[in-house]
This record gives structure tokens, sequence and C-alpha cells, in this order.
């Protein structure tokens, strides 16, 4: 995508997200790794975007419905039936009616707004935000839904980006026991290592801050005491 495609897809994000009245709020996270460090305050405070089914944790945590859910096409429904957001940005090929359409077979999701966007734009907005991933880094040549998300809030203009439930090195999934091998490790280790030393980026897991880089918060103040300088 050229350089005016960019800048007319994050218009076009931006007064969807402006309806959901989150823009001006500082953006939490949430991945599926386990055991998602999540302080009270910074939940509380933060818009959250729950990644693909990580809101099945959030619903076992007791947390409201998320600002927004970051979902694949192809991430299964049947694990997490019960998706609860206000609004739902579904990476889709087909159009927004479509779309709607096929929710309605899915009476457990309930959403408020619907938001499409293409894996092409996904990869472009990675790219455009880290610079692009070499050839020789990692096996699949894109990163996990974990990262496009934290991409995609820089993207649209987050005031701050935290990430929770987020891991390079613990396997599995939070809302689950499988223990299924983690992928893309390099890919993402490679964006967040262009990322790590934004001052509007944040996490509250020490391992993924031990691994990265990426400056560890545990209190709201710690969030905004750097982004107000």
């Amino acid at each position: 995508m050229d350089t005016e495609q960019l800048q007319a897809l994050k218009e076009t994000h931006r007064r969807w997200l402006a309806k959901l009245k989150i823009l001006d709020k500082p953006w939490l996270v949430l991945g599926s790794a386990p055991n998602p460090t999540l302080p009270q305050d910074i939940v509380a405070q933060c818009a959250r975007m729950d990644v693909n089914n990580a809101g099945k944790t959030a619903n076992m945590l007791g947390l409201p419905a998320a600002d927004v859910t970051f979902r694949k096409r192809k991430k299964s429904w049947e694990e997490h039936p019960d998706v609860r957001t206000r609004g739902l940005l579904w990476l889709h090929t087909r159009p927004l009616w479509v779309m709607r359409l096929k929710l309605l077979m899915k009476p457990s999701v309930r959403y408020r707004s619907l938001m499409r966007a293409t894996k092409e734009e996904r990869e472009a907005i990675v790219e455009h935000m880290c610079g692009g991933l070499p050839a020789d880094i990692g096996e699949t040549g894109h990163v996990t839904n974990g990262v496009a998300a934290l991409c995609y809030a820089l993207f649209v203009g987050a005031p701050s980006v935290t990430l929770a439930g987020f891991s390079l090195t613990v396997m599995g999934h939070s809302y689950n026991e499988k223990g299924s091998t983690r992928r893309q490790i390099a890919e993402d280790a490679y964006v967040l290592s262009k990322l790590r030393d934004r001052p509007d980026v944040f996490t509250t897991e020490q391992g993924l801050s031990a691994s990265t880089g990426i400056r560890h918060v545990s209190r709201l103040e710690d969030i905004l005491g750097t982004t107000r300088r």
C-alpha cells in the first residue's frame, strides 16, 4: 500500500474507533499467553483490545466486555463462542453485510459495531510500523495477531499501548490447557525489538520485558507519567 492508501485506511479506522470513544484513552492489548498480568487500575482505565480468543480468559476473570476485539478470520469460534465486545475488528475478505450475516449464525457473539480489515491491510500496517520483516527472520514472514494488534493500535494513534498476556518464552494459551507450541517467535521478537524504545509502548509482563526490552509497568501512573512528558 502506498502512503495515500495507508492514510485513507488510518482515517477510516479512526472514524470507527472515534465512535467507540477510545481514541483518547490508553490501550491495553490482551494476548493469550498463560497467566496474564492485569493490574486493576490499568484494566479499569485503559481501553481493552482482546486478541483472537483472549476474550475467553477475560470472561473467566470476570472482566467486562472488550472495547475492541482484533480477530483473525480463521480463528475457531467454537473455542470461544461467547465473545463480548463493543467493537469487533474481524480480519476478513468479504463485505461487511456478508460478515454480519455470518455473525447472525453465532447468537452467543455479542458486539455493537463491526469493522473489516483484510490480511493485506494487516501486513501493510505491520510493515509501516516496523519497516518490514527481513527475509531471513523466522519461517513464515508474518507476525502473530497479537503483535499485529500492537502495530494496529500504534497505527491508529492510541496514546499508549500496554501489552498483557504476551510472551516469547512461555508456551500454551491462557484459555485452555493444550500447551500448544507458540509459533512465529522470531518474527514477533524482531518487530517488538523495533518498537521497544517507543515512549508509548509498555508491558505488564516482566518476562516479556526481560526478553524484549519493552518497558515494564505495574500501575497506571507508570504509563501516564511517561506519556505526559
